[in-house]
C-alpha cells in the first residue's frame, strides 16, 4: 500500500474527519449516525492512503527518488 495522500491533504482530511465526528455529540436521532462518516477522511488522512485516488492515478504526495 503506497502512500498517495500528501502533507496538506492529510492535515485537511484529519481536521475534517474530527469536525464531522464531533457532530455525533451535537446531533440527535438518526442524523447522529451520519457523523460516523467522519471516520473516512480521518482514517485516509492518518494512513496517508486513499482508495478513491487509485483508479484516477492521483497522488498529492511527493514521489520518492531511490
Amino acid at each position: 500500500m503506497n502512500k498517495n495522500v500528501g502533507g496538506i491533504d492529510r492535515v485537511i482530511r484529519i481536521l475534517l474527519g474530527i469536525i464531522v465526528l464531533s457532530l455525533f455529540f451535537m446531533l440527535g436521532g438518526s442524523q447522529r449516525l451520519w457523523a460516523l462518516l467522519g471516520f473516512v477522511p480521518l482514517m485516509t488522512g492518518l494512513l496517508g492512503w486513499c482508495p478513491v485516488y487509485l483508479p484516477f492515478g492521483i497522488r498529492t504526495c511527493a514521489m520518492r527518488n531511490n
